[in-house]
């Protein structure tokens, strides 16, 4: 079964920018999408951002686009997830999931059979 681990959250000034990663291993990514999914106090685990394992192609919820970027490394078998002007409210558990052959047209949980364990993002002076 494909092994997610997710690395670089932490805490972060407001404005402030982090990079998460998402490392695979036991099998390529080549043919999976990868979305983030985060955890905030209080609300329920939203699909934010998500990248194609074939066309690349990417998509962004609203509440993150324009400040949040996806990218993969498919040598490094690593997907990314780059923060900008991070406010408090992106607060929470931040995690990566991954659908074989599978889109980026709706991010939902169901959707992806494969999950990390989580890392926590804090924005706050």
């Amino acid at each position: 079964q494909l092994q997610l681990v997710e690395s670089g959250g932490g805490l972060v000034q407001p404005g402030g920018s982090l990079r998460l990663s998402c490392a695979a291993s036991r099998f390529s990514l080549d043919h999976y999408a990868i979305s983030w999914f985060r955890q905030t106090p209080g609300k329920e685990r939203e699909g934010i951002s998500c990248i194609n394992g074939s066309s690349g192609r990417t998509n962004h919820a609203d509440s993150v686009k324009g400040r949040f970027d996806i990218s993969r490394d498919n040598a490094k078998n690593t997907v990314y997830l780059q923060m900008n002007s991070l406010k408090p409210e992106d607060t929470g558990v931040y995690y990566c999931a991954a659908a074989y052959l599978g889109y980026c047209t709706v991010l939902r949980e169901t959707f992806f059979a494969s999950w990390g364990q989580g890392t926590q993002v804090t924005v706050s002076s």
